[in-house]
């Protein structure tokens, strides 16, 4: 199984309705994207100086999974609020051992 991991730091003046549109996208991934095992999300708790502003966490069985996810149409769209709206994004990908 492959992990996929992805933070989120954004910039001021994320506007709070893009940001809604956002997580009902991520929201609407879940059980309509083949491959896509598990997806969870949400904001940091802790505000601290290392922290991002929020985590998504998706489990595939494969790789070619998770390449089908980045570019299926239900994903696609939701990278018009993340993008230009994060002044940094960092991302992992990781087998999960059995």
């Amino acid at each position: 199984m492959i992990r996929h991991v992805v933070l989120f730091k954004f910039k001021s003046g994320f506007p709070e309705a893009d940001k809604a549109a956002w997580q009902e996208g991520l929201d609407r991934m879940k059980g309509n994207i083949p491959g896509l095992l598990e997806l969870t999300h949400g904001p940091d708790v802790l505000h601290q100086d290392r922290s991002f502003d929020y985590a998504i966490v998706a489990d595939f069985s494969t790789v070619e999974d998770l390449e089908v996810y980045t570019t299926h149409p239900l994903h696609e769209p939701l990278k018009k609020y993340s993008y230009p709206n994060s002044g940094q994004i960092i991302a992992v990908d990781f087998a999960l051992q059995p």
